[in-house]
């Protein structure tokens, strides 16, 4: 029983209630038996090629084919890796065979006025608009970026301002399982003075222990972490300092991507022998700038960028 079936109290005493994609589709296999509803949350992180236990194709389609009712929660922007790639053609055939699409328009995560959530969208698609003001969300670019950790800090160590990460693009080196080749602990980003290290290294025995069944944002000590899409996707913080990466740059007065900058090979990967990089690392910025409930500070790594957004900021 995994740890969303014990948080939410259900499926006492059955299995297969809630369960990863893999081991219930392996469980209902040789069975010609179907599940009345089944419920999917991030349906677009779901396999689109065999990988692993998974011998089949396509997840999604695998899941329809033992369900009388499927309610699949979707969002085509979040695709982050080539293994999940769906071309748009495919995901308009998706759409196309559903008996019934409901489209959610706002955005909720974020507690800001329209004209804030308007410039975050906007950055996502390349524009960068004057910053505007909102006396309900802070949006606060640095051209320091071990000032924005300590105010991170600062705000996480406020009981009223509440829980505050570091996160970055994929764009410094980390390899679940194996230690960095130059003898150092642990896998680090680094850049302009700041170094820490990659999310899920730092926990001590004891950490572990006092922070069991915590998901990475919620764990106390990885306040002394940055975190990624791997670790943040799906949750919510008060306050998140983001770090873009080389593999988001300003060019020709666009904010673009670089995916040769970019150490997220499971995004930049080809696919069919094609290139979907750049969709993927406009994908990561998106499920990343979007994390803050009540704030986001941001530090930009390429020097047009920077410039750029601090202009928008005055």
């Amino acid at each position: 029983m995994n740890k969303l079936q014990k948080k939410l109290g259900i499926g006492q005493g059955r299995e297969n209630v809630v369960n990863k994609p893999t081991k219930w589709l392996n469980a209902f296999e040789d069975s010609d038996q179907l599940a009345d509803v089944v419920l999917i949350d991030e349906a677009h992180l779901l396999w689109t090629q065999g990988k692993q236990a998974y011998r089949g194709k396509n997840q999604l389609d695998d899941i329809l084919k033992k369900a009388k009712l499927v309610i699949a929660i979707f969002d085509e922007r979040q695709i982050l890796r080539s293994e999940q790639h769906l071309t748009h053609t495919q995901v308009n055939q998706l759409m196309r065979q559903s008996d019934e699409i409901i489209e959610l328009k706002h955005q909720f995560r974020i507690d800001a006025n329209d004209e804030t959530v308007d410039w975050i969208e906007s950055f996502v698609q390349g524009e960068i608009k004057p910053i505007p003001e909102d006396d309900s969300y802070e949006l606060k670019i640095f051209d320091n970026v071990s000032n924005m950790y300590e105010e991170i800090k600062s705000k996480n160590n406020d009981s009223k301002k509440g829980l505050a990460r570091m996160l970055a693009t994929f764009d410094w080196p980390f390899k679940e399982k194996k230690s960095p080749s130059n003898g150092e602990k642990y896998w680090t980003v680094r850049t302009d003075g700041l170094e820490l290290p990659w999310n899920l290294q730092t926990a001590s025995t004891a950490d572990k222990r006092r922070n069991k069944g915590l998901s990475w944002a919620e764990a106390d000590y990885s306040i002394n972490e940055i975190g990624s899409t791997y670790t943040i996707q799906g949750f919510d913080l008060n306050y998140a300092g983001l770090i873009l990466g080389p593999s988001v740059v300003y060019r020709d007065g666009r904010v673009t991507f670089n995916p040769a900058a970019s150490e997220n090979k499971k995004a930049t990967m080809h696919r069919d022998g094609v290139d979907y990089g750049m969709e993927h690392l406009q994908n990561e910025l998106n499920v990343l700038i979007k994390r803050g409930v009540h704030g986001l500070f941001i530090y930009a790594v390429d020097d047009a960028l920077r410039s750029a957004l601090i202009k928008a900021s005055k």
